[in-house]
């Protein structure tokens, strides 16, 4: 017996559930094929444009720094720009995303475009986010060679982008997007929610920044 068995066989127990209770398996599979719909706040439920300033708005409150840009044509010189005016070194590591991809980084040709898993070693990462949260600010990022965690969590300094129109009001709309791209049984490794750069204030209560991840999250907005 495994120990997942056993585990699971005691659980059982202390339920009194039958392993082949037909009714609760029944239960569960109508549960996961028409989940149920909690309360949304209202706080996120706003045009486009509005949703998008309440998201810039949250995010800069939790110490992130906001950009906006047209077309994703824009983000090399975007990236640059952010790099200088923080004296930060043109070089970036990045993973296989395609949206990422598709924006002409030769434009930009001071930058150095490393790809792959970050090895802790890289000052800037950038990735970009299935989508955002505009009620508290919040980005959401899929595990994968698209956007490897590393990326994430290493750099002292992470750049994310993230398409105007997948910001939602809510953490529900989040979720419902990804079961719609995914198909609800097939989910990603991880699912990372972000809200401004790592910090914490455990020692004294004094907050400390990049506490244990990036200490300064740029957010590009594209669209």
């Amino acid at each position: 017996m495994s120990g997942k068995t056993a585990i699971l066989g005691k659980i059982r127990g202390s339920l009194g559930a039958d392993r082949d209770d037909e009714t609760r398996r029944r239960t569960v599979a109508e549960r996961i094929a028409s989940p149920p719909v909690g309360i949304i706040p209202a706080r996120g439920q706003l045009p486009l444009e509005d949703r998008i300033a309440l998201f810039r708005a949250m995010a800069e409150k939790y110490n992130a720094t906001t950009d906006r840009i047209d077309t994703l044509d824009r983000l090399p010189a975007a990236v640059g720009e952010f790099l200088r005016a923080h004296n930060l070194p043109a070089v970036l590591r990045m993973g296989a995303d395609p949206r990422l991809a598709e924006a002409p980084w030769s434009s930009e040709n001071t930058l150095e475009i490393r790809h792959g898993a970050s090895d802790g070693l890289d000052l800037v990462g950038i990735s970009h986010a299935f989508g955002g949260i505009a009620e508290t600010g919040t980005l959401a990022l899929l595990s994968g060679a698209d956007n490897p965690v590393t990326i994430s969590f290493l750099p002292e300094q992470h750049i994310v982008v993230v398409a105007a129109d997948a910001i939602g009001g809510d953490l529900e709309t989040v979720f419902a997007r990804l079961r719609a791209a995914n198909g609800k049984a097939t989910m990603p490794r991880t699912l990372n929610f972000i809200t401004g750069p790592s910090r914490s204030a455990d020692i004294e209560q004094k907050l400390l920044l990049g506490a244990h991840g990036p200490k300064a999250l740029h957010i590009i907005v594209v669209g």
